[in-house]
């Protein structure tokens, strides 16, 4: 795990917690993930470079090669200003980006209306069992 900018303030036991969503999101898939915790400049570069996009971005996945899953990237003051704005804490906002994260990895992907219901669906079985409600209902 790579990390900068205000996480380690904002989210205590980060390195632990983040490894369980994780593990769970995976659900026993073979192959190693790493998740860094960057800052938006960050994200705004890398969203630029892959995507074509002049911002900054909540989470970026970023597919793996044999036993490396692949990366997933989160940009802090992103998704800090979109807990404060939906009404969540910090933790439920980057537990449901670190999650779909993961499941981007899989293959899982929003691009369609179908394929968002079963990607969505997926993301609510596992926040759940870490006690986080449906992120999309909860969203003010």
């Amino acid at each position: 795990m790579r990390i900068s900018g205000g996480w380690s303030k904002s989210m205590t036991g980060y390195a632990e917690t983040i490894s369980k969503w994780c593990r769970t999101a995976l659900a026993g898939e073979k192959g190693s993930v790493t998740v860094v915790l960057a800052d938006d400049a960050v994200l705004r570069q890398l969203n630029h470079t892959f995507r074509g996009k002049d911002n900054p971005t909540n989470v970026l996945s970023f597919a793996g090669e044999g036993d490396e899953l692949g990366d997933i990237v989160l940009a802090y003051e992103t998704i800090k200003r979109e807990a404060k704005e939906q009404k969540k804490s910090f933790t439920q906002h980057v537990a449901h980006l670190v999650v779909h994260g993961c499941l981007h990895l899989l293959g899982h992907d929003h691009e369609n209306a179908l394929e968002a219901k079963k990607m969505e669906s997926r993301e609510k079985v596992i926040l759940a069992r870490f006690g986080f409600p449906d992120p999309y209902t909860s969203v003010a």
